[in-house]
Parts: C-alpha cells; sequence; structure tokens
C-alpha cells in the first residue's frame, strides 16, 4: 500500500530530516513510528499526507507517486485518508457532531447519508451522547476521540495519528490507542507516531525506529527499546 523508496528530505544543505530511506508498509498493517525528538518521525508523517515534499526519492500510496501531485489533486489524496493530530484541530465553535460532519459536507452526499456515517463514527469512539456538546465542554481525551471520529468518517483505507497522545494522561492515551486499535481490526491501515514507552511496549505491533533521519529498526510484535 505504501512505499517510501530513497526518500531524502533535507531543509538545508547539511540538515537531513530524512536520509535514504526505504519502507513498506502493507494494507492493514498497524504501525508504530518511533524515535527520539528530531528523528524524522514528524517529517516522515507529513510526507505521508503531503504537508511535506521529499527532497529526493518517492512515497507511493496505492500506486501512486503523492509527492508528483499537483496541488488540485491533494484533497482527493487526503479523502482517502485519515489524519489525526495531537492538537486535536477542532472547531471550537461548533458542536462534536458538526465538527465529524464537516469533512463530508462537501462531498454531495445527502443529510440522510451524512447522520448515518457521523453517527457510526462516534459510537465507534464511545461520544454519540455528546454530540451536541462544544470542545470546550470535553476533556482531551473526548477531543482526540472526535478528531478519531473525523479522521474515520469517509471510511479512508489508512489512518495516520501523529502523536495522538501527546497531550494526554496515561488513562486517556490508552483509550485513545484502544481505539485506534479496534480502527485497524476493521481493515484500516493504522500508522502511528509516539514517545510513549509504554503504549508501544503494551500493544506489540510493528515498530520502526527513526535515528537521525534513517530506519535503525524494524520489528514486528516489537516495543519500544
Amino acid at each position: 500500500m505504501i512505499k517510501f523508496r530513497n526518500v531524502t528530505k533535507k531543509y538545508t544543505k547539511d540538515n537531513y530530516a530524512l536520509k535514504n530511506v526505504n519502507l513498506d508498509i502493507l494494507s492493514g498493517e498497524f504501525v508504530f513510528i518511533i524515535g527520539a525528538s528530531g528523528a524524522g518521525k514528524s517529517t516522515l508523517m507529513k510526507l505521508l499526507y503531503n504537508e511535506e515534499h521529499p527532497t529526493s526519492g518517492s512515497v507511493t500510496i496505492g500506486g501512486i507517486n503523492i509527492a508528483n501531485l499537483s496541488n488540485d489533486k491533494i484533497p482527493n489524496l487526503r479523502r482517502c485518508m485519515g489524519i489525526v493530530f495531537q492538537d486535536y484541530k477542532l472547531l471550537q465553535n461548533k458542536t462534536v457532531y458538526d465538527n465529524v460532519a464537516y469533512v463530508i459536507r462537501t462531498l454531495g452526499i445527502s443529510s440522510k447519508e451524512i447522520n448515518a456515517r457521523v453517527t457510526g463514527a462516534l459510537k465507534i469512539v464511545g461520544l454519540f451522547n455528546k454530540k451536541h456538546a462544544l470542545p470546550s465542554e470535553l476533556s482531551g481525551g473526548e477531543q482526540q476521540r472526535v478528531g478519531i471520529a473525523r479522521a474515520i468518517v469517509n471510511g479512508p483505507p489508512l489512518l495516520i495519528a501523529d502523536e495522538p497522545t501527546g497531550n494526554l494522561d496515561p488513562k486517556n492515551s490508552m483509550e485513545i490507542m484502544q481505539i485506534l486499535d479496534q480502527i485497524n481490526q476493521r481493515g484500516i491501515t493504522v500508522i502511528v507516531s509516539t514517545h510513549d514507552n509504554a503504549i508501544v511496549n503494551h500493544f506489540r505491533k510493528r515498530v520502526i525506529t527513526l535515528d537521525k533521519g534513517g530506519i535503525v529498526r524494524d520489528i514486528q510484535a516489537g516495543t519500544y527499546e
């Protein structure tokens, strides 16, 4: 599904974020991307959703080299993936329901279908009973659940979560990861970058470790260390 081939990203002449990265992620996998701050995790994630472009090499998703996409095709790419951010990025003046519905109201589908999709996504993350609440009325963990519901409401085959538990306590972090694990069990590919060693050690998924812009370890059912 996802292929990195000889991917290098540098910001200045001697400042490499990624250097000659080769990586395959198969459809339906759950993958943790780990490493110290500055190792290249966020850059790798941004390459996946086309916020950054490689200096050299190719990033292919579903057979399409996304680095070569024209600007008008990037929205279509992002409709095929869900993205979860550390800082939630919710619309503060809209309800939980409207935050989740916002991303599919431009797709030309009926109100009935929108309601069905939003309801289904909110039930998956356990927030249907708070669909009329505003983000300010929710805890951090609940806000992140809204972010996950928004990411999956369009039924994407790929979910990218960049430090999704970075602002949460251990209990909420574990609950968020359990939701992502359940989503993966529905057949969705899930890629998570994280600093949280307890979560990585608990779930024992594929673990890819970055250091100084390169992959130094890639193991199945791995731990943080």
